[in-house]
């Protein structure tokens, strides 16, 4: 196996990448090679949904499973292999499907189909064994001795970045929200890469139309929430339990918890947020059920301790899955793009199973002391009290503003950006997102002339209030984003970050500080491209106090 996608990868003298079982993520070598094999067929369906679109024929129901089936191989989602045999056999069915839609359309528009190759002519095996032994193949380093690591690295940044893209696609397709747009433009970007492009310039180039397509496709996802759910507002969330039976939602899918919810209402069973769903508590139409309790633990690489010591069953709508402890591996369960061995998964929408769960075990036996902390700080909040924090710039009470966040994980170079939000000065405001938050968000930042220090925006693809907010500061003030007194310290684990990340280099934002590590498909000669090409910062994190004074020479 060969697989490098994520930041935890192996770096050693010997080469970059986890090349034996198991994966530091815990993935085997079946499941790594089955994930090629399905990404492979991807890219071959959007040979064919792309071509059949240009004849007039988009067909929804495709590209609800490109974006799906690229969510399913991301890091820490699914380690099941025999779902990945399933959702080959699915794929090279629906590759068939658009493939006839297509050829009908060119027929009846009087024109000669075109002949396909590469992954549209793939041919998956009949049995696990067989598949395993195609894996190598479509492995995203294969033909690397003949390539080179600068090219094979280049396809990697556009494919991861599509992963994370699909991720945020899905969350909001599952509430019903779609884009002909974006599914068009992942069709393009998924068919390139089936031409096996070697042009570096051009593949960095496409890389940022992966940007500009994670925008979209985030500030779809942000109409999709607020449309269903209500605008983020200012709230108080409970962070320690309270007595009775009780149920633990983790991830990020805001449609699932919706479910679960309604389904345990009138139940006696109290539902707590979990990693990157905290955020769940701020949507008024969710906090609306009494029974949503607050958010227990914190990022995902500690839910084995975490998940061990809760007294009820736990869901995982989405990633980051790791491997689950004997003591709770029969009470946690999985959904959608989810899945472990032997952990049972619910695609069905019926979460009896685990309201039984939380009936049977004992759930808490007293309140804890009440601890709380205060979020809900996305765009709609920070826009409508736009004027107030200008002034506060325009007076020099805020000198300076910070965006910390980001995937966490567990190298303990990631202390920096707590380091970093602790000693921000008194004047200076901190704006955070992602799991990253966790390592500061329960410590005392205070206000400035009642705005607080410390303002929460939410999950990881809440960047686009981040965005937003960023923008109708550059305006106020009438300059440009990387004029702003804005320092932004971004942590990355996995592909929805690269997306993000590939977001921001795609708007000219510069300056930002990535870490703990470069992605180690990003080659010295890709970081040197893109820094020199398209005139971008591609810094790692330093040391803490120093990347301080370094910002807060640039002050307002």
């Amino acid at each position: 196996m060969f697989c490098y996608q994520c930041e935890q990868t192996t770096r050693s003298p010997a080469g970059i990448g986890c090349t034996s079982e198991p994966g530091t993520c815990g993935k085997d070598e079946a499941t790594a090679g089955l994930q090629d094999i399905l990404t492979h067929l991807m890219k071959g369906i959007a040979q064919y949904a792309r071509r059949a679109r240009a004849m007039g024929v988009a067909d929804r129901r495709t590209d609800d499973f490109i974006f799906y089936g690229l969510f399913t191989t991301l890091t820490n989602v699914n380690f099941t292999a025999t779902r990945f045999v399933h959702l080959i056999q699915e794929a090279s069915k629906r590759r068939e499907r658009i493939k006839l839609l297509y050829e009908e359309a060119a027929r009846e528009q009087g024109k000669t189909p075109e002949i396909l190759s590469g992954p549209a002519l793939f041919q998956p095996a009949d049995s696990l064994e067989q598949l395993l032994r195609q894996a190598p193949s479509v492995a995203i380093n294969a033909d690397v001795e003949h390539l080179g690591s600068d090219v094979i690295g280049a396809r990697a940044l556009i494919l991861y970045g599509m992963k994370g893209v699909a991720a945020y696609a899905q969350h909001a397709r599952v509430l019903g929200y779609q884009s002909d747009e974006v599914d068009a433009q992942a069709e393009e970007i998924l068919d390139y890469l089936a031409s096996n492009p070697t042009d570096l310039d051009e593949m960095l180039e496409e890389s940022l139309e992966v940007g500009r397509l994670n925008l979209k496709v985030m500030e779809l996802l942000d109409v999709a929430n607020t449309d269903s759910f209500g605008a983020q507002e200012i709230t108080s969330v409970r962070i320690s339990p309270i007595q009775g039976k009780a149920i633990l939602v983790s991830g990020h899918d805001l449609h699932d918890l919706k479910q679960i919810l309604e389904q345990t209402k009138d139940q006696g069973i109290n539902v707590y947020t979990h990693g990157e769903m905290l955020p769940a508590n701020a949507y008024p139409l969710l906090k609306a059920y009494p029974h949503l309790a607050g958010n227990l633990g914190g990022a995902w690489q500690d839910q084995q301790r975490e998940f061990a010591d809760f007294p009820g069953p736990i869901v995982m709508t989405s990633n980051c899955i790791i491997e689950p402890g004997r003591s709770y591996k029969n009470r946690i369960f999985t959904l959608g793009p989810v899945g472990w061995p032997g952990v049972r998964h619910i695609d069905n929408g019926d979460f009896t199973p685990v309201i039984q769960a939380a009936k049977a075990l004992p759930g808490f036996t007293a309140d804890a002391k009440e601890q709380r902390i205060t979020i809900g700080f996305g765009h709609h909040t920070l826009l409508g009290v736009a004027d107030k924090i200008v002034d506060a710039v325009k007076h020099g009470d805020i000198r300076h503003f910070f965006l910390v966040g980001g995937c966490d994980g567990v190298s303990p170079a990631r202390n920096y950006f707590t380091e970093v939000a602790d000693n921000a000065p008194a004047d200076s405001v901190v704006m955070t997102l992602g799991c990253g938050k966790y390592r500061f968000n329960k410590h005392e930042f205070g206000d400035i002339g009642g705005i607080p220090r410390l303002l929460d925006i939410g999950q990881c693809n809440d960047a686009h209030s981040a965005i937003r907010v960023a923008g109708a500061l550059a305006e106020a003030f009438n300059c440009g984003v990387n004029d702003l007194p804005l320092s932004i310290m971004l942590s990355w684990f996995e592909q929805k970050a690269t997306a993000i990340h590939l977001s921001l280099l795609a708007l000219g934002i510069k300056g930002i500080k990535l870490g703990p590590t470069l992605p180690a498909y990003l080659t010295p000669t890709l970081v040197q491209k893109l820094q020199s090409r398209f005139d971008l910062d591609l810094d790692l994190i330093g040391e803490a106090q120093a990347d301080l004074q370094t910002a807060l020479a640039h002050t307002a």
